[in-house]
């Protein structure tokens, strides 16, 4: 039997591979980027501040979402794929919270919150802890009255509102700062009591907590020499403005066998900044979630 060949001028077969190569990036360019809400950003509390003007919270380790009225989503605007019945009896208006497990189970959580195909009995662990009523008129203490009505009137037991405390001075604040992390909490949060709803970062929202913590791209990986021979011993890594500096400490074995990619954002915590704006006594967190 005789056979045919069909032969294609090289120019016609380099047309056809780079449309090719670029017909799925057309129809991927067809779904829309998620767009980050507004949100009102805390900042660090100054050391002058009248601290008997503020709302004073516990600082959680969960990860914020945002309820628009008809679905929950990240800080980065991606939608939670939480399951229907976690959402199904939230009010119509936005809200402004924390999804939560427990003190120092932010890993565990983040886990949890991130799988495309919720695990209801996971879920049935989290709550959704309320700090704030976007867009709503008024103060922030009516809109604490407002959150607590909500609630109250939803009858969700995972939807809670995070308790809010007054404190009359510094000393009785950082004796409640000391409360909390004798429990493994993270810190405190305090919001101004008369401040009416804002977005950014703003002295209206203000964190206390022992260590400072912020993000930098890993661009190294460091060889560990003696117990960690074979491992992770250092992550170099450069800070937004273009810093660079070696993290060696905070982390597991499973982190030293295993580290943060070459480009991914990760979390360490420090004390203060030294004259040439690097970070003392820094310590590895965690890799940065893009939530």
């Amino acid at each position: 039997m005789k056979q045919f060949s069909l032969s294609l001028p090289r120019w016609l077969v380099t047309c056809l591979f780079g449309w090719l190569s670029v017909l799925p990036l057309a129809y991927a360019s067809d779904e829309a980027e998620p767009v980050a809400p507004p949100l009102l950003l805390a900042s660090v509390l100054p050391a002058k501040t009248d601290v008997s003007l503020y709302w004073v919270s516990e600082k959680l380790d969960g990860v914020r979402a945002i309820w628009n009225g008809k679905e929950l989503h990240f800080r980065s605007g991606r939608l939670v794929a939480a399951p229907a019945w976690f959402t199904a009896n939230f009010p119509a208006q936005p809200l402004d919270g924390e999804l939560w497990l427990a003190r120092g189970e932010f890993d565990l959580l983040s886990g949890i919150v991130r799988k495309q195909q919720p695990d209801d009995a996971e879920w049935r662990q989290v709550r959704y802890m309320l700090f704030e009523l976007p867009d709503a008129p008024g103060t922030f203490s009516q809109r604490i009255e407002s959150l607590q009505e909500i609630v109250t009137a939803a009858q969700v037991p995972w939807l809670q509102v995070i308790n809010q405390f007054r404190v009359s001075d510094r000393a009785e604040l950082q004796q409640r700062l000391a409360e909390v992390l004798k429990h493994r909490g993270e810190g405190l949060m305090l919001h101004l009591a008369d401040a009416p709803y804002t977005t950014g970062r703003s002295d209206v929202l203000l964190k206390l907590k022992p260590w400072l913590d912020a993000e930098a791209k890993v661009i190294a990986h460091l060889p560990g020499k003696g117990k960690y021979l074979g491992m992770l011993g250092a992550l170099r890594l450069e800070t937004p403005d273009g810093k660079r500096f070696n993290l060696g400490t905070g982390f597991s074995d499973k982190v030293r066998r295993n580290p943060p990619a070459i480009g991914v954002l990760v979390s360490y915590r420090y004390r203060e900044l030294n004259p040439n704006g690097l970070p003392r006594f820094a310590s590895y967190l965690r890799v940065r979630e893009a939530f």
